[in-house]
């Protein structure tokens, strides 16, 4: 049985530890093992998962499997990047599932309610960005409609930059299922330098 709740405050303790076993689970062979612990201890501890429930922009939800929490998901509404056309679109900053639950279908349906969610506060399309080793969650991605968009540099620690990240985007369509649903990608916000951007063009 899945189940799919919104976090608050009281929930801190346990997305600190979701949080973390599922970024060193997805990262850990990514980086030295005491960036990996910085980056943790700088960004999933209790007191900083707490101050970012505190903050209603910040919309997390804990996704539960037979009552067991086994994963969770970060956006923020309203969240556009520089040269998006409107508001309305939402970043997708955390989607992590733990790894003995991958193949269980639960990341697509995690992804799914969230899609249902933005669409249903009016949001045109959302974005994101993911390392690009990691061919899992590309795939992922790729399966759910995101196209590559450009790439970026992801700093770990203060002593370590794991480069290049990859920006994906999804642009909403709202249509009958009889149409036909064109979807155009925008391009990569925080552009690096002279890193080329990419615009690509998606039908399904």
């Amino acid at each position: 049985m899945i189940s799919i709740v919104k976090a608050g405050v009281k929930d801190a303790a346990l997305l600190s530890g979701l949080a973390t076993q599922t970024f060193i689970e997805s990262h850990g062979h990514s980086a030295a093992a005491a960036d990996i612990d910085a980056y943790v201890t700088k960004n999933y501890t209790p007191a900083m998962l707490q101050a970012e429930l505190e903050d209603p922009a910040n919309i997390y939800h804990i996704l539960y499997y037979h009552k067991l929490p086994v994963g969770f998901s970060k956006i923020i509404l309203n969240a556009p990047y520089e040269g998006s056309p409107g508001n309305a679109i939402t970043k997708l900053e955390r989607i992590y599932l733990l790894k003995s639950y991958y193949g269980t279908n639960l990341g697509p349906a995690l992804m799914d309610f969230l899609i249902h969610l933005m669409k249903k506060e009016k949001q045109t399309g959302v974005w994101l960005y993911v390392w690009k080793e990691n061919i899992r969650a590309i795939r992922f991605y790729e399966k759910k409609g995101f196209t590559i968009t450009g790439s970026h540099d992801f700093p770990i620690s203060a002593t370590h930059l794991r480069s290049p990240g990859i920006c994906f985007s999804n642009r909403f369509r709202y249509v009958t299922s009889r149409q036909a649903n064109h979807q155009t990608v925008d391009t990569c916000p925080y552009r690096r330098g002279n890193r080329e951007q990419l615009r690509l063009y998606l039908y399904r």
